[in-house]
Parts: C-alpha cells; structure tokens; sequence
C-alpha cells in the first residue's frame, strides 16, 4: 500500500473509531439521564426526602447527600449494601441497605428518619404511581371527582402501586368515601416512578409528589 493511501487507510479507522466513542458516550449519557449512574454489581442505591419545612444535608456511611430543599429530594446514590450509620441533619439512625435494592431515607418533621423501600419499576411502556402512606390514616388515591380509584386501601405505614399510562391527571387523597387532600397534577412519563409521600396525621396530612430532580433527568 502506497504512503498516502496508508496514511488515509488509518485516518478514516481513527475516525470511525473516535466517532464510535462519540455515540457509545452519547448512549451511556442517555442512559445515566433514565436510570441513573452505573454501578457496581450488588450496591444498593438510597435517596433523602425532606418532609420538613427547613433544607437539610445528610450523610449514609461516607456517602454525601446534601442541600435538600423543604419537600424536595435528592436524586439516587450508591453504595455497597450493608449496615450504615445514617446522619440526617442532628438525627441518627441505623439503616440496612440491600444490595440490588432502592430505598429512601425521609426526613420527617420532630421524629427521627424513617428508612423506606422503593421497588425499582422496569415497565418502558407504562408509568408508576406509588404511595408511600407514612400517616395513620388509611388512604386511597382517587381521580380528582372521586368517581375512580387508582391506588386503593394504603394502610398506616403501608405502601401501594399502580401501573398506568402515561398521562397528566388530576388526583386526590381519600380517607374512604371521604376526600381528605386534593392534589397538585402530576405528569407521568414512560417507564418513570412517581411517588406521593404521604406524612402528618388525621386532619393535617402533608401529601408531596417526589421525583428524581430535574437536573437528573
């Protein structure tokens, strides 16, 4: 093969080989936006909500999750599964992460942490409606007339979840047959989780739907 064909030769290689990169990057990008970071085999994966009015920063072994805003979330970190000291704002908690598992730490008002598991959702098709009922009241989420049930009988402490559509739709809290919250409306997303946590008690319940933070979708 003459100089400058060679040359040429190895100059288109060393571009389908850059522009390859450029998409295998692209494509790794794309899925960190959908399912978060990759991580090692057999960690486990946890989040903070605060419930509370005030921002709080929190710590679970030496992993970092700070500035959470009042009624908003971290996104997912991960760590290897195992036992844990967690430290959310002034309060401590022991926590026992799963390897393979998702959970959220929540930090709620004048009690201490309560850690909580999240089922991961694999359905591309459908979207996730979840409630997380850390009330004591028994509830079922409604349409926002009443008329139909989504995620029903959600006991004290409990958890409910239903597949749907995606679609914006207007929903409400009901305690039986009686409404006891309406709802901001909600947009869900093929193959997204949304959760309504759901904290307080009888009569001052504080129900907030938490998603992965923007940024990190």
């Amino acid at each position: 093969m003459k100089p400058t064909l060679a040359r040429k030769s190895i100059a288109t290689t060393g571009a389908l080989l850059l522009a390859g990169l450029f998409s295998w990057q692209a494509h790794a990008a794309a899925d960190a936006a959908l399912y978060g970071p990759a991580a090692p085999k057999g960690s486990a994966f946890v989040r903070v909500y605060n419930a509370t009015g005030q921002e709080v920063s929190a710590n679970v072994g030496n992993t970092r999750l700070d500035d959470v805003g009042p009624q908003g979330s971290s996104d997912f970190s991960f760590l290897p599964g195992g036992s844990y000291s967690a430290q959310v704002g002034d309060q401590t908690v022991s926590v026992q992460l799963d390897p393979d598992r998702y959970y959220t730490l929540v930090n709620l008002p004048g009690g201490q942490p309560k850690l909580v598991e999240e089922p991961p959702f694999r359905n591309k098709q459908k979207a996730l409606l979840r409630v997380q009922n850390l009330s004591d009241t028994p509830l079922t989420l409604k349409t926002a007339d009443g008329k139909t049930p989504v995620v029903e009988n959600v006991v004290p402490q409990g958890r409910g979840d239903r597949e749907i559509n995606p679609v914006k739709v207007n929903l409400a809290l009901f305690d039986g047959d009686r409404k006891v919250s309406d709802l901001k409306p909600v947009a869900l997303e093929r193959g997204e989780a949304v959760c309504l946590y759901v904290t307080g008690s009888a009569g001052k319940l504080a129900p907030v739907w938490v998603k992965r933070p923007a940024s990190a979708n």
